[in-house]
């Protein structure tokens, strides 16, 4: 049976035409453009804002069995500290290098990266070079001292910040027994005779 796939959107800037680049072994281009970043591209936590900008530095070069694409992608992050939520902004350049098969070329693998007709996609090489690359829990500092966990402040804004111990309202009733108590009470209990 044969898979018909949809040809890239060539309106996308992480969409790259080949047709310019010789299949002769050797044969290189060089692509430097601005293009904007595809919905969802990060994790819960933080991610590339849709639509920001995403500056490409990259080159193609003709190999044997394809196009071998390599460079760097930098992109804008935003997102928020997991200690103290404080908002987060950064920028973060990744590394790209993936070898895109000629079609009825590589290896029998859904997985492989192919050009589709004369179009590389560059989308799906990018999203995994890039949440690969995101911090799991990202801190607005290395220091972060987080929340207050009775009443939600921002230990970096108050590092004194302090709750007067409160007791826990289970234990009340121990609170009002007094040593004299705890020894009369131990006293009535009868020994056990020893064996």
């Amino acid at each position: 049976m044969t898979t018909h796939h949809r040809l890239p959107d060539t309106r996308s800037g992480l969409v790259i035409e080949t047709h310019d680049l010789p299949r002769r072994a050797g044969s290189m281009k060089q692509v430097r453009r601005t293009a904007d970043a595809p919905d969802e591209l990060g994790i819960g936590v933080i991610g590339v804002p849709p639509h920001s900008p995403i500056e490409l530095d990259l080159r193609l070069e003709a190999v044997g069995e394809g196009v071998l694409v390599t460079g760097t992608a930098e992109v804008q992050l935003t997102g928020e500290c997991t200690r103290c939520l404080k908002p987060l902004s950064d920028t973060d350049t990744v590394d790209i290098q993936e070898l895109f098969y000629y079609p009825g070329n590589g290896p029998d693998d859904d997985e492989a990266a192919r050009i589709a007709g004369e179009l590389i996609d560059l989308e799906p090489l990018l999203r995994d070079a890039v949440v690969l690359d995101l911090p799991f829990s990202p801190l607005c500092r290395d220091d972060c001292a987080g929340l207050c966990p009775q009443c939600g402040a921002n230990l970096n804004d108050e590092p004194d910040h302090d709750h007067a111990e409160t007791a826990d309202s289970r234990w009340a009733g121990l609170a009002t027994w007094s040593s004299g108590e705890a020894e009369h009470v131990a006293g009535d209990i009868p020994a056990q005779d020893e064996e």
